[in-house]
């Protein structure tokens, strides 16, 4: 193809194909789609003449007749947190294996944007992956029988789920801290749309009762490092000798600003968060927090989705607590 002035060349058609090739539209259009109704002598020279164009199908034509679009998409509640980086890479290396393109969506922490990007793009994707769902449950059970969906970190009757393990990463938490003779600790709290917050607060509460340790519930508060400013100031205020907030980017920002106003971690207050995201170890201090092996299930939601995954419909992932340096021994009274 050539190049006219500096505007890019248009994309190699179906027409420009058979053109070269010698034959019809319809006769390129079967041998690239439907192999099978041509000879292979034919289905092996269009085969050659398109690599030699550079033509590449239009997916969303070619799922008109088909009701297939091969494209599955991964909606997220935040795309700038890094907790999500590694479940995108493994849904999509699982997706583009199986044959598919993945495609990425934002939904800021919005059931009403969550609930615009399945309208909009229901009808051109063969399943979705809603991760950390903010839909309220009546909006997430009509999607049952309408598209197929898996969630990730989020449960409901009718769908198949990954999670990650809150119950079994709060104990940890709650063991570690009394461990280093913490007895009062309070939990900076996320979104009260977000499952996994009741989640990890019904479970830090749970363990906290059965070995005698206090712990309160402040906020809510965005999951955001600019929010942890007013959580650190929250925690302060209070008896709590530990805080541990609901993901890293909250506790990242209270350690950022207890370093601003001189408090000395953990000599005077333990931190510790959840996710483990990339940063988490090199911030100051480096953070206690609870792994969660997200490209792994990234992979997992992937053969859900497509049912490669058979008798498998709600996996929980094992969450072990990462020490570091953001914990430490109960300051004395």
């Amino acid at each position: 193809m050539t190049h006219t002035g500096g505007r890019r060349p248009r994309p190699v058609t179906l027409q420009d194909v058979a053109r070269e090739a010698g034959v019809a539209v319809s006769t390129v259009s079967r041998a690239l789609a439907n192999p099978g109704r041509v000879s292979a002598r034919t289905r092996e020279h269009v085969d050659q003449v398109a690599r030699r164009l550079g033509y590449r199908p239009n997916l969303i034509a070619r799922a008109l007749p088909s009701g297939r679009s091969n494209m599955l998409a991964l909606l997220v509640a935040d795309i700038t947190n890094p907790h999500h980086f590694g479940l995108v890479r493994g849904a999509e290396a699982q997706a583009r294996a199986a044959g598919y393109t993945l495609v990425l969506g934002d939904t800021q922490g919005s059931h009403e944007l969550e609930a615009d990007h399945l309208d909009r793009l229901g009808s051109a994707m063969d399943g979705f992956v809603l991760a950390s769902s903010r839909l309220p449950e009546p909006a997430l059970q009509a999607l049952l029988g309408r598209c197929p969906v898996v969630l990730f970190n989020r449960e409901a009757d009718g769908f198949p789920s990954v999670v990650t393990d809150s119950e079994d990463g709060s104990r940890q938490v709650v063991e570690h801290l009394a461990a280093l003779g913490h007895r009062r600790i309070a939990y900076l709290a996320g979104p009260v749309d977000a499952w996994v917050d009741g989640q990890r607060w019904r479970a830090l509460s749970r363990h906290a009762a059965r070995i005698g340790v206090e712990i309160a519930r402040l906020g809510p508060f965005a999951p955001t490092v600019e929010h942890g400013s007013a959580a650190a100031d929250v925690g302060l205020a209070g008896p709590a000798t530990a805080l541990v907030a609901f993901n890293d980017l909250l506790a990242i920002g209270v350690l950022r600003r207890l370093e601003h106003l001189r408090v000395r971690v953990p000599e005077q207050l333990s931190v510790v968060g959840f996710d483990d995201i990339f940063g988490s170890d090199f911030c100051h201090p480096p953070l206690t927090t609870v792994t969660s092996p997200v490209e792994e299930a990234g992979r997992a939601l992937i053969d859900l989705l497509l049912g490669t995954r058979a008798g498998h419909a709600g996996l929980v992932l094992p969450t072990p607590l990462r020490v570091r340096d953001s914990t430490g021994p109960a300051p004395r009274a």
